[in-house]
């Protein structure tokens, strides 16, 4: 039981960095995409330096996170006796499911972060700052699991994030409203 204790902590903390990671990739992802626009020097200068804090970012910190997460929970799921006991419980079965979905997000990111260190703009600042908000219901949608264990209130738990994200959408059209009155 000890090693279970230690290892969901290691468990806990690298989902935490790898989603601080996911969060900041994308935020940095709309800074390049910014930047492209800028007139030379500027251009040049901030695509330089948004380049280098995102390599770091997704090299150091998101991938090696992903990473670490995958086989921790591989280990707490096979080879202690309370993961292998969550295998055979439902709502476990939709979390592997979100988490599925997490790693095609993180994916994605890396296929738009290989774009953008070629400085090759394909999206807009408004896609990222809507596909910022991924991560975002992945996590909810995961976190609620975690803490309910039933995945028949995963159906409501759906409508919730449905909902959640219909209030994101509302608050992203008026937040850009603002920025384009000043």
């Amino acid at each position: 039981m000890e090693l279970y204790n230690y290892l969901k902590s290691l468990h806990i903390i690298f989902v935490v960095t790898w989603f601080a990671g996911l969060f900041y990739i994308v935020r940095l992802f709309v800074y390049q995409i910014e930047a492209a626009d800028k007139p030379s020097p500027e251009k040049e200068i901030l695509q330089k330096q948004y380049n280098l804090m995102a390599y770091r970012l997704w090299y150091i910190i998101t991938w090696p996170s992903a990473v670490i997460t995958f086989f921790v929970a591989f280990w707490l799921l096979l080879f202690t006796d309370l993961g292998r006991s969550w295998l055979q419980m439902p709502w476990m079965h939709v979390k592997l499911g979100f988490v599925f979905l997490l790693y095609l997000y993180h994916f994605k990111c890396h296929q738009i972060f290989k774009q953008l260190q070629r400085n090759e703009v394909k999206y807009t600042t408004n896609y990222m700052r809507i596909w910022n908000e991924g991560a975002t219901l992945i996590l909810f949608a995961v976190v609620f699991l975690v803490v309910l264990k039933n995945a028949f209130n995963w159906v409501y738990g759906v409508i919730g994030i449905f909902l959640f994200s219909i209030i994101i959408m509302l608050g992203f059209r008026f937040y850009k409203r603002i920025r384009e009155r000043k």
